[in-house]
């Protein structure tokens, strides 16, 4: 029970404050005034999406969590956490496009990072993350052109 209650609070974390952080910087008016580039997805694409992921990020955390809870892999789970959340403000609420696009890249640097040192940890974990890696590479190419665009 304690390890299914473990996991059900890793899982909760990023999804949770994943969902409270995208309520609360939605794109407004402002966005939908931007240009963007021809593989822009449509907005309904993203919340299931970052849902899915967030979900795949949380066992993949806690997995590491389990086997080794103060590793360099743990560490770089909980920067490439904050940097996920800090896009969304950064993007959204500062209309900073271009640091937006610097805490993207940052980010996605650190989930490869994660990817590296979890492989030592769990190889399991290493894998799970593999999407979301995939997913932030697509979402800098599609900031790095808005940011280009506008």
């Amino acid at each position: 029970m304690k390890k299914f209650f473990s996991l059900l609070f890793f899982v909760a974390i990023p999804v949770v404050a994943g969902g409270v952080i995208g309520a609360a910087t939605a794109p407004g008016d402002w966005f939908a005034t931007l240009a963007k580039p021809s593989f822009n997805p449509p907005s309904w694409v993203f919340a299931p999406v970052w849902t899915f992921l967030y979900a795949l990020i949380g066992v993949a955390g806690w997995m590491v969590w389990r086997k080794a809870p103060f590793s360099a892999a743990m560490g770089l789970w909980c920067v490439q956490m904050v940097l996920n959340w800090a896009w969304s403000p950064v993007f959204f609420t500062l209309h900073a496009i271009n640091g937006a696009a610097m805490v993207i890249v940052l980010l996605l640097i650190m989930i490869i990072a994660f990817m590296i040192a979890a492989r030592k940890v769990d190889v399991r974990a290493s894998w799970l993350i593999a999407p979301y890696a995939a997913w932030v590479a697509f979402a800098s190419a599609l900031n790095i052109a808005i940011a280009l665009l506008n």
